[in-house]
């Protein structure tokens, strides 16, 4: 578990692969505890303030439908 994204870097969370190609894992909320979206929104901005989205032609979302607010 990494803790709360005030303590991450972007070099945490992304890895790069084949091609350059370069992939973040961000999980879900704990079961039981939150809101899916939520967690979606602060990847999302996490990514941003970091610059993840620099130099890239391309952006794929797998994003998690399966987990309701409550």
């Amino acid at each position: 578990e990494q803790g709360s994204v005030e303590d991450l870097e972007l070099e945490d969370v992304m890895k790069i692969g084949y091609k350059d190609i370069r992939c973040v894992e961000s999980g879900g909320p704990e079961p039981g505890v939150g809101c899916a979206g939520g967690g979606v929104i602060t990847s999302i901005n996490f990514l941003e303030e970091n610059g993840a989205y620099e130099d890239i032609d391309y952006v794929s979302y797998d994003v998690l439908g399966d987990v309701v607010c409550g």
